[in-house]
């Protein structure tokens, strides 16, 4: 069986992460990868609870750097009881957002800073960055008419955001890519999903070849 590593996806909101999620699943499986697949906030009981009080439409006057704290928190409890596990007995991981999630949002578009966002997950994740990063690049216009055209998906906190917000997550995401360009891929995201899962498909292979 190949060696496992540690994959995640990223992107701003109705970008198509969690649907890539179930194909890359699918798709490492099929070549002979063992695979779990995972999301944040949450992943196992302590992280979904924390999950609920972060995106809980009520919690309006959350402040930023408690927004920051409370992400890395269930992101430790996270990776300590499910991701690090799953790696050291040789699976794939994929996680449906990481540690770019809480620079893009809190770093970049809450205005907290990317090294004072980075110290606190640091902290947190002990230098566990993934092996490679599916950043899924998508206008916020066009992501954010995908969520509320979607039936059945429940609207969040984040999702509430002026599209202003959206835009500085974007580009948060963006001079992400470019700092840690030798793990994060850009895709573009604005297409079918069949279109962006081809480019996926792509970024996967080269990863694997090296």
């Amino acid at each position: 069986m190949p060696k496992g590593f540690f994959l995640t996806t990223e992107g701003c909101e109705g970008s198509g992460k969690t649907s890539i999620v179930s194909m890359l699943e699918r798709y490492l499986s099929g070549l002979g990868y063992e695979v779990i697949t995972s999301r944040e906030p949450g992943g196992i009981a302590i992280a979904e609870q924390i999950r609920a009080v972060i995106l809980d439409t009520h919690n309006t006057l959350m402040d930023g750097r408690t927004e920051a704290l409370l992400y890395a928190a269930a992101r430790r409890q996270h990776l300590v009881e499910k991701i690090i596990p799953a790696l050291h007995a040789g699976k794939v991981v994929i996680c449906d957002r990481f540690i770019d999630s809480s620079l893009a949002y809190q770093g970049h578009a809450r205005g907290l800073g990317f090294e004072e966002v980075l110290s606190i997950n640091r902290f947190a994740i002990d230098e566990l960055f993934p092996d490679l990063t599916i950043y899924l690049d998508v206008d916020p216009e066009v992501g954010l008419k995908r969520i509320h055209s979607h039936e059945g998906r429940e609207i969040n906190r984040l999702d509430l955001e002026e599209l202003s917000f959206h835009q500085k997550v974007r580009e948060g995401y963006q001079l992400l890519a470019e700092r840690f360009s030798e793990r994060m891929v850009t895709i573009e995201a604005n297409s079918e999903i069949e279109i962006v899962f081809e480019r996926v498909q792509a970024a996967i292979h080269a990863f694997l070849e090296k």
